[in-house]
């Protein structure tokens, strides 16, 4: 997968960035060209408004055709040396009386390009200075690979999206899958060996084995229906959250055991909640299990509840081995342990049940390595 990610997003990268680069390239080419010649232009129209104020003998037709032509589009500001507005073009005149909106655009011109001045015919110790900007092709052109970025930009996010859609329901059909066939395999020998059981029991002297393997068949039936609830939406039903912990702690607790210690701390009234009481119960028996085998034999597990207005809270702490900071953003992912053995599929599925089929979520709390690990749970309270 990551291999045939690479290689899709390196492609989908390169051939954005030649896009891009070559349009960037291309559209700075044509801005500096369409900027010589709208300053050419500028000069042009500056010559003709001299040439109209001074009545030189040019041709008259001429002079008003580039002062047309000329002026069509580009922001023009004419000013005397002192600041007073004579002529301007493009430009809003209402706004132009206001003198500090004059002088910021003045100002704004004069960055951009350097004014024409030109001595007044009429008084040769003032000179009238032109301030000119930017026409709406020029922004339009400087902008438009920006714009173009975005777009791309918007193409590769929609494409990794989709991308990484669908590899997520590839894996959720895998799971579904697996999860389904596993299902049905168990059912035949399950439902075989309950009869079996059955016919134990029926033999004197043998009630007490036929009653510990009775409990391992509903065990293995109680695994069969939490895989079959895989990949359909499990029924929820009012649960008191309390009660079912305690249970699961009391079987964790006989599997355990004598040197793990077990706390739960819960609120005293009770705390009614809809679960899938059998998913529910795998979510919890996987952390309490990986707390075991953090832990290696010896150590306390704490279950606090806490119930708040909107939330219930549930906190599972263990004085294991802990978790280094590199592998908290791992730790639900498929495939993670840190175990010899194992598929490393447990806090994956975990995650799933919590956030898929409780609409809650799930997360290390805290980790510090030789101190131990809390899981948080937190539940819509309904």
């Amino acid at each position: 997968m990551i291999q045939y990610w690479l290689n899709w997003k390196s492609l989908i990268v390169l051939i954005a960035l030649l896009i891009i680069s070559g349009t960037i390239f291309y559209s700075n080419y044509l801005a500096n060209k369409i900027k010589l010649d709208e300053k050419i232009k500028i000069e042009q129209w500056a010559e003709a408004v001299k040439s109209n104020a001074t009545n030189l003998p040019m041709d008259t037709n001429l002079s008003s055709r580039i002062l047309a032509e000329n002026s069509t589009d580009i922001p023009i500001i004419v000013v005397t040396e002192k600041g007073k507005l004579l002529d301007s073009r493009n430009v809003d005149s209402i706004q132009l009386r206001d003198t500090n909106y004059l002088q910021k655009k003045i100002h704004s011109f004069a960055e951009l390009h350097k004014p024409i001045e030109w001595k007044n015919p009429l008084d040769s110790t003032q000179k009238n200075i032109v301030y000119y900007g930017e026409s709406h092709l020029l922004n339009e052109v400087r902008y438009y690979p920006v714009v173009q970025l975005a777009i791309m930009g918007l193409f590769l996010i929609i494409l990794i999206i989709a991308q990484k859609t669908t590899y997520q329901n590839n894996q959720n059909q895998i799971w579904v899958g697996m999860a389904k066939e596993t299902a049905h395999q168990l059912g035949t020998p399950v439902s075989s060996l309950q009869g079996w059981i059955e016919m134990l029991k029926e033999i004197p002297g043998t009630e007490t084995i036929a009653h510990e393997i009775d409990k391992d068949a509903h065990r293995l039936l109680l695994i069969t229906d939490r895989f079959g609830k895989i990949g359909s939406m499990p029924a929820l039903e009012p649960t008191n959250l309390g009660l079912q912990i305690e249970q699961m702690v009391d079987y964790i607790k006989k599997r355990s055991g004598g040197q793990i210690l077990f706390e739960i701390i819960t609120p005293k009234e009770a705390i009614i909640t809809q679960l899938s009481p059998a998913l529910f119960d795998w979510a919890i028996e996987n952390i309490l299990k990986n707390a075991l085998d953090a832990m290696e034999g010896k150590g306390k597990i704490t279950i606090q509840i806490q119930l708040l207005h909107h939330q219930i809270l549930i906190d599972i702490t263990d004085t294991g081995k802990g978790i280094n900071k590199y592998n908290l953003q791992s730790v639900f992912k498929p495939g993670f342990t840190t175990k010899k053995r194992g598929w490393g599929l447990g806090l994956t599925l975990t995650k799933r049940i919590i956030e898929q089929y409780h609409s809650g979520k799930i997360f290390v709390l805290y980790s510090q390595p030789g101190k131990g690990t809390t899981f948080r749970i937190i539940l819509p309270n309904v």
